[in-house]
């Protein structure tokens, strides 16, 4: 990285944050500290900054390749987001609803009486499927007939 780039208000605060812990592990007394601090907070430049922390173990103190504020990852870090999901590229949350359905079907079937609740429901299903067709017949008769109007104005 280019030692001459300037730094932000953030990357000097976070090298002041990181002295401060290194003087509350004992590795600088408080006359370090402040000396530090100050240069730190006056720093233009990533060299400056990285002359404050030269003799201290730090990897890499200010201005990482990759690095990144607040302690996240840089974008594109990590796994492909497509990583880890199903054949078709999207996770599957919650339970199946295949089995389930299976599951309460051989119970209606297995169960005294279900009979009558599974026949009930099947033709509950039916009547919604046939109301549902038959507006659809008429919205789209509806539908026709405005389109032939309109045709016919213009």
């Amino acid at each position: 990285m280019n030692e001459n780039l300037r730094v932000s208000d953030a990357d000097r605060e976070q090298v002041a944050g990181r002295l401060r812990e290194h003087f509350a592990e004992g590795r600088l007394t408080s006359e370090e500290l402040d000396e530090r601090v100050s240069a730190a907070l006056s720093a233009k430049t990533v060299g400056q900054l990285r002359a404050v922390m030269t003799d201290l173990p730090e990897p890499e103190p200010v201005g990482a390749p990759g690095g990144s504020p607040a302690g996240r990852p840089p974008w594109g870090a990590g796994p492909p987001p497509w990583a880890g999901r199903g054949r078709y590229g999207y996770r599957r949350r919650g339970p199946r609803l295949l089995p389930l359905a299976l599951l309460l079907l051989i119970m209606l079937i297995v169960l005294p009486g279900a009979g009558v609740v599974l026949g009930t429901v099947l033709k509950f299903m039916l009547l919604f499927w046939l109301v549902a067709c038959v507006a659809g017949l008429f919205a789209a008769r509806r539908y026709r007939r405005r389109a032939r109007r309109s045709q016919w104005h213009q």
